[in-house]
């Protein structure tokens, strides 16, 4: 059993999550060499999951997560399987439980936490629950530095602790083979030779910063143990995504549609150049887009190459969302207007069967509750798949990606960096940033202090330096002085973040100068809007959007 940290300590990490079946990403999807060789994630709910995954990804190891109670049919073909931690106790009668004889000798497996106590509890060893949780920084005393999976490791190393249970005695065939200060199995591995293949356990959390050398001790597990080659990269990934777009689409048509943001231009470039002009991207007005956004992002796809067509559906939208103050009601009302527009825009292509899109790994986090403890913290209007009305096959070729590797991809393939490097934009748009009833005269508010603020964010030469940046209209009115005149106008909230992929982030600490300037700017230059505050939250516990 794992306890909660001060957010704080995941700041700066890396992040992924796990999926139920129907959202999870298959390597049935991506039939490639690199793709093939794969680590496999049991996910029992830990919120540090995702930091075993990305720890993966930076040593150039492709993984997937699966919950723990759905261990893919093809599990054999993986080169070894990573048991998280979790919130909860072994010990409990709600306890999550796979049947780890399974995985036990057929691929190496590595037991981290609440995996190494199931794996003692389960196969013959002793759990019980301590007087004192172990929690914080410990001392790790490494009984065989020869050991493959402490190569490299000083004999004296610091981990990080975050249990409230401990193993008392280890099954027969175990061996302890590396103790703390506190506790006398810290680590443990089956006995040479009890195996077809070695399952080691830490009852540390190795992905995390605090394990001074928990990076080694991951890349010990993958490279000496589990027999990777560390060579999924951005290249890999590219030719493999083209080849695989072309094995599915063959001589079809995709119609996709396009934001002005990095992953849907990253998808598109993806999916152009696998099959070309059979590719036929739509840009829509649907009135919630940034001022002058329309004609401006239009222009920048058509310098591209790409077969795009503008549509101007702000009318759709509008109408619909008129009124409208419910984050979810809104997020809904997109989604379905979103669908109808491309039900209406591929009926005018002929023998278009595929719709793309640029799905990324954050929408879909956000979207699914993955295990008890979790919950459904947003939805997304592209996640989720596609209702059986709208009869076109989804290809979505960098669902597997966070924000970051996004943009390594995209630079690779040698897309502008001024796109790479545009901030995200929610797909719904300042429907999310209009907090409250929705109308086009508070859309409009909304676009004129966001365009102040983003032009002088680039007149400062902070734009490149945070890695998004909005401002948000909220349903507050307060009393204001202009002159001699008394005003009761809105208040915006500037929202300027960093992250690396979007599933944590800090508010971004700018000059106190240039939020004057800012300030001054909105307060002078949009009318209605008569007071300026700033957003010092962090996600977590905040989300960077307001809804």
């Amino acid at each position: 059993m794992e306890i909660a940290p001060n957010p704080s300590y995941l700041q700066g990490n890396w992040g992924l999550f796990s999926l139920f079946n129907r959202y999870r990403l298959s390597l049935s999807q991506y039939q490639n060499n690199s793709m093939k060789e794969r680590i496999i994630i049991l996910d029992f709910g830990s919120q540090y999951t995702q930091l075993i995954a990305r720890r993966l990804r930076e040593l150039h190891v492709f993984c997937e997560i699966y919950p723990y109670n759905a261990l893919p049919s093809d599990y054999l073909s993986a080169k070894g399987i990573i048991l998280s931690g979790s919130p909860f106790s072994v010990l409990d009668a709600n306890a999550l439980y796979t049947d780890l004889n399974l995985i036990k000798g057929k691929l190496p497996v590595l037991g981290v936490c609440y995996g190494a106590q199931l794996t003692a509890h389960q196969l013959g060893g002793k759990v019980s629950k301590t007087l004192k949780r172990e929690y914080g920084k410990a001392r790790l005393n490494v009984a065989d530095q020869n050991d493959p999976i402490f190569q490299g490791i000083s004999a004296s190393s610091q981990v990080w602790m975050s249990h409230g249970d401990s193993i008392e005695v280890l099954p027969d065939t175990f061996e302890a083979i590396a103790t703390t200060d506190d506790i006398p199995v810290a680590a443990f591995r089956s006995r040479p030779g009890t195996f077809d293949h070695p399952y080691y356990c830490f009852q540390f959390h190795p992905e995390v910063t605090h394990s001074v050398e928990g990076m080694d001790m991951l890349r010990n597990f993958v490279v000496h143990v589990a027999g990777c080659h560390c060579d999924w990269t951005p290249a890999a990934y590219i030719e493999e995504t083209i080849a695989d777009i072309k094995s599915k689409v063959g001589d079809g048509k995709v119609l996709m549609g396009l934001s002005g943001g990095v992953d849907s231009t990253v998808a598109a470039s993806l999916i152009h150049q696998a099959i070309g002009d059979r590719l036929t991207c739509v840009f829509l007005d649907n009135g919630l887009l940034r001022k002058g956004e329309f004609q401006s992002v239009l222009h920048s796809y058509r310098n591209m190459g790409f077969n795009i067509v503008g549509v101007d559906a702000s009318n759709d939208f509008l109408s619909e969302l008129e009124g409208v103050d419910d984050p979810e009601t809104k997020r809904k009302i997109i989604g379905r207007v979103f669908i109808e527009v491309f039900q209406r825009e591929a009926a005018k292509i002929e023998g278009v069967s595929w719709l793309g899109q640029g799905t990324i790994y954050p929408d879909v986090i956000e979207s699914v509750s993955v295990h008890g403890p979790s919950v459904t913290i947003k939805s997304h209007h592209n996640v989720g798949g596609l209702p059986d009305t709208l009869h076109l096959k989804l290809i979505e070729p960098i669902r597997m990606l966070f924000k970051d590797e996004v943009r390594r991809v995209g630079l690779a393939m040698g897309i502008a960096q001024e796109l790479i490097e545009r901030h995200p934009f929610p797909g719904p748009g300042l429907a999310i940033r209009v907090l409250g009833k929705i109308s086009r005269d508070k859309i409009k508010l909304c676009q004129d202090a966001d365009a102040i603020f983003i032009s002088k964010l680039k007149e400062y030469d902070l734009y490149n330096k945070v890695w998004q940046a909005g401002a948000i209209l909220l349903p507050v009115q307060s009393v204001g002085v202009m002159g001699d005149e008394r005003t009761y106008e809105f208040t915006v909230a500037l929202r300027c973040v960093n992250s690396v992929d979007g599933m944590t982030a800090v508010w971004s600490d700018l000059p106190y100068d240039f939020l004057n300037t800012v300030s001054s700017e909105i307060i002078n230059n949009v009318k209605g809007i008569n007071r300026v505050v700033y957003d010092i939250s962090t996600k977590p516990p905040a989300t960077i959007e307001w809804e």
